[in-house]
């Protein structure tokens, strides 16, 4: 017998059969950018397709034991599609879409845990695998706030009109815990003595680039790529995402209160928790010589020494990089030693002083 559609509530949120009133909010969420980038709806969209959709497609799945799929409701509206793909021997997949209007609300995540504790609970599911496209951070992060892990990359499997691109995967059992097992990191704007420091962002990257080509940086940092392409700042940017979504580090996009245009960067990592981390950055050409790299530097210091508790604060620099030394030495950085070819410059490796700040010797009078 064929799995009967059920309604189900939290009291915040329902999720329940689709209805043909739902067909407009349908086509809305298919025609939206953000869906037609990260799933596989058809392009263009059409209301015909949405109605289509709502009344026979969805009533298959049921009817089939293929794919049991609810419409969200929340605030008396339509949100979205959720679903639970069958796969058998007590496995299915976990799909979602939300529509444009409920997308930060948390609605979404509630009507994910209805859904899972039906299905594990009521359908006897033991695992459930989560899919989706390399990239798409929001649905990674959706998936993390339930309990699944990413167990890895599949490289060209997920299939999108005519291409196939590379995939996120990841499973949940019945027996996981339902949220998150590890760390997910916020970048949290700062704003002080003159700067802010925010998320790098997509937009950032014709300059990163510009930075990261100019003679100097490529120079001192011998790690970056030669030449240095619009597709590297681009996948630098998405570094910094996966470095939030691994817990760790945080990375800024440094910029004055004036003017958002990037001039440099300025993160954590290497955390020890209550024990210590490192700072590190770079400075795009334009921000040369205005103190902006060493302010910023005091304030990511302030912040790490509050925020995350650590007892010592590290950061390297070339012997030969007088500029980034005198950065970190305006700070209150002790060097503590020399690591004999210790970092990679563009024309090899060469010696690498090393420093050190406790927290107890950054002023207290600047930790706010």
């Amino acid at each position: 017998m064929p799995t009967l559609p059920v309604t189900l509530t939290d009291g915040v949120v329902t999720i329940r059969p689709h209805r043909h009133e739902d067909a407009p909010g349908v086509l809305e969420q298919c025609q939206d950018p953000e869906s037609q980038r990260w799933t596989s709806v058809p392009v263009p969209y059409s209301l015909a397709q949405a109605q289509e959709f709502v009344n026979e497609t969805v009533a298959v799945g049921w009817l089939s034991d293929t794919e049991w799929a609810f419409a969200i409701e929340a605030e008396g509206r339509f949100a979205g599609t959720i679903s639970l793909r069958n796969e058998g021997s007590g496995r299915a997949e976990i799909a979602y879409g939300a529509h444009p209007w409920v997308r930060g609300t948390g609605h979404v995540h509630r009507a994910l845990r209805l859904l899972l504790d039906w299905g594990f609970d009521e359908q006897g599911l033991g695992t459930v695998i989560w899919w989706a496209h390399r990239g798409n951070w929001a649905s990674r992060k959706a998936a993390w706030r339930l309990g699944f892990d990413v167990d890895g990359t599949v490289r060209r499997w997920l299939t999108q009109r005519g291409e196939i691109h590379d995939a996120w995967v990841g499973t949940l059992l019945r027996e996981d815990p339902r949220g998150p097992r590890s760390t997910w990191l916020e970048c949290p704007v700062l704003e002080e003595d003159g700067l802010r420091l925010r998320p790098i962002v997509a937009s950032d990257a014709p300059r990163i680039q510009e930075a990261c080509s100019e003679e100097r940086t490529q120079h001192w940092l011998g790690q970056l790529p030669s030449p240095y392409t619009l597709d590297d700042a681009h996948a630098y940017v998405e570094s910094r995402t996966q470095q939030l979504a691994e817990g760790s580090g945080v990375t800024w996009a440094v910029t004055s209160l004036e003017d958002d245009a990037i001039l440099g960067t300025i993160g954590w990592f290497r955390w020890v928790p209550e024990v210590e981390c490192e700072i590190g950055y770079w400075t795009h050409p334009d921000a040369r010589g205005r103190g902006l790299m060493t302010r910023a530097m005091g304030v990511v210091t302030r912040h790490v020494v509050q925020e995350l508790g650590v007892a010592r604060v590290t950061a390297y620099a070339a012997v030969g990089n007088t500029a980034s030394r005198r950065v970190i030495e305006a700070n209150g950085f002790q060097q503590y030693g020399v690591e004999r070819l210790g970092i990679l410059l563009r024309d090899g490796r060469a010696d690498m002083a090393l420093y050190d700040v406790l927290a107890a010797e950054v002023p207290r009078a600047s930790l706010r």
